[in-house]
């Protein structure tokens, strides 16, 4: 199966992308929702603001979804969508945009994410608590093998693991621990009989660096692990049943925005740890594109990597022989060390009584692992070709273009997609949606859980509810959630030179302020992505400054609320979702209206073409993924609270 992760805009735009990659022989879809989509919002809500059509397509009812959906015929099309928090809603959008087309829904093929434990710890886009998030998973399960028994309803994902800086033994467990959780969650909700065909059902979504030797027998110990654990735990008898099913997309962390050319063979050597060995490899791969670490990926981009599977597939020999890796003493024992290590590993989360509970622990042991990463690289032990070593350059003709080598989406676009739902809203049966809505707070509200929420969610999708409306719906009846941020249990980093010089700096700034240096770091909007944030909290953290970081989804009154209150000395925001020209002025303004005027810096996947217009808004320094030196991103920030030592702080105070 070949995909590329596409999506973005409208569903009509998406629509015309997915069609014209299909014509260049893709043979699948991967669709990409927007950050208001995959959270739970409508495009009108305050939180989507600048988010909409940023990373992905807005969905917000079932008219968006026909679509997005329009001349491809649901019942030949293998459709892979990456969606956790909101996935009921989204597969339940899918089986009404095939009943529009007169396809059943015991004839679609395809994956929803619906990995949301992997959500609180790496990926942000959560909207409940964890124990009705897992209900709704296992009722998508329990409802699929029953009514949809093409549909995997799960991917256990252990890609945006390795994103947050697991190591190949903490992916392999945690994505084991998880699934273990949903799997024990599935028991209850499901038949006994069942139970076997629920297992063959889940599938995974993995990751694939550059150490694509490595990273293959990574692959081999997680399909041991799984047959293991089917056989043990789960009683599996079907051969069928235990394979371990898995796609993939390799990996995007190690993609740099030095020298982005150099991508193009990352991804390459990254495509081979998931298909040279035969008996370890991928049944869907979609590459990322060479520019994803610049902002959104252009059609372009996207056939660029579509082809690389292609040449892959039937220009080269890998699929031609047995598995080359049977029988090899160097991959066997590698296989070994890392079943060792992550057994070791699953049984620390046992412990802590399982994945959900364990939450807290693996989030703070990723945010240490991925510190670890970021040390060698600083250091150069890890050597990163352009970026820490051979950096120097030709300019590249790829990113020359007026928008630097990317996608730019259409910010008016945004204003549209509001009209638009504002007027869906206006010609639905209000009834209708009404009732629809409070049959699925009923379901929701019971306490005994004996009604499939799958049911009362297909039910507000055919009456035209909206996708803010059906987790509003929710989160009334489930509450709200905060995952936690993993900074505040991580250990402190060793002493070096580069530290004890840092904490020196920091030392003196004490002295000059009459009080410890204070730093905020913000995450405004739907980004869900925290691992710079993190790292930047915890150097900070490190280096003796106080920190306040209070996660992710914040609005820009809140962020200048806690500036205020907090008398911080110096912001820090960070977004990758493309979405920093709306917000980090709206930011800006909040802090001047709350009279905060400490300096703001910004990092995040930001174009070269953005910066002076920040700049001009107010933004005292712009750091990107160029930027890996973070002890020297510290440096500037405390230079910059020190030139300003003798003015006054966030609240006016010295």
């Amino acid at each position: 199966m070949m995909r590329t992760y596409a999506g973005h805009s409208t569903a009509k735009a998406s629509n015309e992308l997915y069609r014209r990659n299909l014509e260049k022989g893709q043979t699948g879809l991967s669709v990409a929702f927007d950050l208001p989509t995959q959270t739970g919002y409508d495009p009108d809500d305050e939180l989507a603001r600048g988010e909409v059509g940023k990373v992905g397509v807005p969905v917000s009812h079932r008219g968006d979804m026909a679509q997005l959906m329009d001349g491809i015929p649901l019942d030949a099309m293998n459709t892979s969508m990456t969606i956790n928090a909101t996935a009921a809603w989204l597969l339940a959008l899918y089986i009404v945009a095939a009943e529009d087309q007169g396809v059943p829904e015991e004839k679609l093929q395809g994956t929803t994410q619906n990995d949301i434990i992997k959500e609180f710890l790496a990926r942000g886009t959560y909207a409940f608590p964890p124990a009705p998030s897992m209900r709704l998973i296992a009722d998508m399960i329990a409802y699929t093998v029953e009514h949809v028994p093409k549909w995997n309803p799960i991917n256990i994902c252990s890609y945006h693991l390795q994103e947050a800086g697991a190591t190949p033994v903490q992916e392999i467990a945690y994505a084991m621990s998880n699934a273990i959780a949903v799997l024990d969650a599935a028991r209850e909700r499901v038949p006994a009989e069942r139970l076997e065909q629920v297992f063959g059902r889940i599938s995974f979504f993995v990751n694939a660096g550059v150490r694509f030797v490595e990273e293959h027998a990574k692959l081999r110990a997680m399909s041991i692990l799984w047959e293991q654990l089917g056989r043990e735990r789960y009683g599996v008898e079907d051969p069928r049943h235990l394979r371990f099913r898995y796609g993939v997309q390799v990996n995007s962390l190690g993609l740099t925005e030095a020298q982005p050319e150099n991508n193009v063979q990352r991804i390459v050597l990254e495509a081979l740890a998931v298909t040279l060995g035969r008996d370890a490899r991928a049944r869907a791969i979609q590459l990322p594109a060479w520019n994803e670490a610049l902002g959104l990926p252009r059609p372009w981009d996207q056939q660029w990597s579509l082809r690389i599977q292609q040449v892959l597939a039937y220009e080269t020999d890998i699929l031609e022989y047995p598995d080359i890796f049977e029988g090899s003493n160097v991959m066997e024992a590698l296989v070994e060390e890392l079943l060792e290590g992550a057994r070791a590993e699953m049984a620390v989360v046992a412990e802590h009584g399982g994945a959900v509970e364990a939450v807290p622990y693996m989030k703070a042991a990723l945010v240490d692992s991925h510190r670890e990463r970021l040390r060698k690289i600083e250091s150069g032990e890890q050597v990163v070709v352009g970026q820490n070593r051979f950096t120097e350059t030709e300019v590249s003709p790829l990113t020359t273009d007026a928008e630097g080598g990317i996608l730019v989406v259409d910010p008016a676009l945004e204003a549209q997609q509001i009209e638009d739902v504002r007027r869906w809203r206006s010609e639905r049966d209000q009834s209708a949606v009404d009732e629809s809505l409070a049959a699925l707070a009923a379901a929701a509200g019971d306490d005994s859980a004996q009604e499939n929420l799958m049911v009362a969610t297909i039910a507000a999708a055919r009456a035209g509810a909206t996708t803010g409306e059906w987790s509003r719906t929710l989160r009334e009846v489930f509450g709200s959630y905060h995952g936690p941020t993993g900074v505040g249990e991580a250990a402190a980093a060793a002493a070096d030179a580069d530290m004890s010089e840092l904490q020196g700096e920091v030392s003196r700034l004490r002295e000059k302020l009459g009080r410890r240096p204070k730093i905020l770091v913000g995450k405004p909007g739907l980004d869900g992505h925290s691992n710079g944030a993190e790292q930047i909290a915890v150097r900070a953290r490190d280096s003796g400054m106080d920190v306040v970081y209070e996660g992710i989804r914040l609005t820009p009154q809140q962020i200048a609320a806690s500036a205020l209150q907090e008398g911080v000395h110096v912001i820090g925001l960070s977004i990758l979702s493309g979405s920093h020209r709306e917000l980090i002025p709206a930011v800006i303004d909040a802090l001047h209206d709350a009279g905060v005027t400490a300096p703001v810096v910004v990092g995040g996947i930001i174009p070269e073409q953005d910066v002076a217009a920040l700049r001009k808004a107010g933004v005292a320094a712009v750091y990107t993924p160029k930027d890996f030196d973070i002890t020297r991103i510290m440096r500037d920030i405390v230079a910059l609270v020190g030139a300003g030592a003798n003015g006054s702080s966030a609240n006016g105070s010295a």
